[in-house]
C-alpha cells in the first residue's frame, strides 16, 4: 500500500492546487497541516531549501514546489484525467504560462494587496497589465488548457476566489467583468466542477486570515520606514 501525505496550510492557494489534483486523480492521501510560524521538524527535513508548503510525500520521498508536484502527480497517477497535453510544444507552452502566473501575476497581485498609497496604485496598475495578458489566453477557449480542464486551470485556479478576497480585505479592485469577460466566464465554469466546488476553504475564514496577514505586512512595512 502506497503512502501519500500532503503537507500544507489550510489557506494556501498553492497547496489547494495539489488538493484538487489529487482529488481529480482519485488518489487517497493524508493531510498534514503546518503552522508556518512554528514549522515542524518534518517540514524542515522534507523541504530544507525553501522550508515551505506544499510538500507531497510519496512512499517516503518528498516532492516540493507546487508546479513540480502537479507534474509529478500527472505522471505518477496516469489515469484518464491527464492535466498536461501530450504534445511537447503544448507542454512547453503550459509550463511557460504556469511560470508566468506564479512569477508575475500572483506576485504583483500580492504586492498590490499588502501595500498602500502610491506603491499600491503602481502595483495595481502592473497587476492589471498582467491580467490583461491572462484574459487574452482565454480567447477562443473554454478553459486555459483548451476545450477541456487541465494543468493551467489548476495553476490559475486561485484567481476564482482569492482575487475576490483580496478585493474585500485590501481595498483594491482588480476584476471588472467589462474588462475581463473571458476570465469571468471561465471562473463560472471552473467553480462548477464538483471537485473544485467541494474543496474551497471556508470563505469567511479566508477573509479573516488574509485580513490579519495584510495588517501584519503593512504594520511591518511601517515599522521599517
Amino acid at each position: 500500500m502506497e503512502e501519500v501525505k500532503l503537507f500544507r496550510t489550510w489557506s494556501s492557494p498553492y497547496a489547494l492546487r495539489i488538493v484538487w489534483a489529487l482529488k481529480l486523480k482519485g488518489v487517497e492521501y493524508e493531510t498534514v497541516y503546518e503552522d508556518l510560524s512554528n514549522k515542524s521538524s518534518l517540514l524542515l527535513e522534507y523541504n530544507p531549501v525553501h522550508k515551505k508548503v506544499p510538500v507531497l510525500l510519496h512512499n517516503g520521498t518528498p516532492i516540493c514546489e507546487s508546479l513540480v508536484i502537479l507534474e509529478y502527480i500527472d505522471e505518477t497517477w496516469n489515469t484518464t484525467a491527464r492535466f498536461l497535453p501530450k504534445d511537447p510544444l503544448a507542454r512547453a507552452n503550459a509550463r511557460f504560462w504556469a511560470k508566468f502566473n506564479d512569477d508575475q501575476v500572483a506576485s504583483l497581485v500580492f504586492r498590490a494587496y499588502v501595500s498602500q498609497g502610491a506603491e499600491q496604485e503602481e502595483a495595481v496598475r502592473l497587476a492589471l497589465e498582467k491580467l490583461d495578458i491572462v484574459e487574452k489566453q482565454l480567447s477562443g477557449k473554454t478553459f486555459f488548457s483548451g476545450e477541456s480542464f487541465g494543468f493551467l486551470d489548476l495553476v490559475f485556479g486561485w484567481i476564482a476566489k482569492y482575487l475576490g478576497i483580496f478585493e474585500k480585505t485590501g481595498g483594491i479592485k482588480l476584476l471588472e467583468e467589462e474588462r475581463y469577460p473571458l476570465i469571468f466566464a471561465w471562473i463560472k465554469r471552473f467553480c462548477d466542477i464538483s471537485v473544485i466546488k467541494q474543496n474551497w476553504p471556508d470563505q469567511n475564514k479566508l477573509i479573516n486570515k488574509f485580513q490579519l496577514m495584510r495588517d501584519y505586512f503593512i504594520s511591518a512595512a511601517a515599522g521599517c520606514s
